[in-house]
């Protein structure tokens, strides 16, 4: 099997990660640690959370976020109907300027659904 796009963010983003991990910074560790405990079950749950995550990260317009909110939101068990909804949502909030990550997000439902079909989940 070819490495995809998706194949080379998640090698990418572990290996940096891991680095990051390396400096031993007590601020950057404080941020890494709020980050991840923000997608933990509390009043939200934690598939909602992630969907929330894919929205800003659309309006940001940050491909990386958005390839990782929706891995992990397709793990969570939104499906694609769900997902195209919530796109529309960030559509709207950031406008015209948000559709080149639309594409990107559109993208990457498609690789990790290929994915998926390829290793019978």
């Amino acid at each position: 099997m070819s490495e995809n796009r998706m194949d080379e963010f998640r090698e990418y983003r572990s290996r940096m990660n891991d680095r990051i991990s390396e400096i031993d910074h007590l601020g950057i560790k404080r941020f890494f640690s709020l980050d991840s405990g923000a997608y933990r079950d509390q009043a939200l749950d934690s598939k909602t959370k992630e969907l929330l995550g894919l929205v800003a990260s659309t309006v940001l317009r940050c491909n990386d976020c958005i390839d990782y909110h929706l891995e992990q939101s397709i793990n969570e068990g939104w499906s694609d109907e769900e997902l195209y909804d919530a796109l529309n949502v960030a559509l709207v909030v950031g406008g015209s300027i948000v559709i080149p990550h639309f594409r990107h997000a559109v993208e990457t439902i498609d690789l990790i659904r290929a994915e998926e079909s390829s290793t019978g989940q």
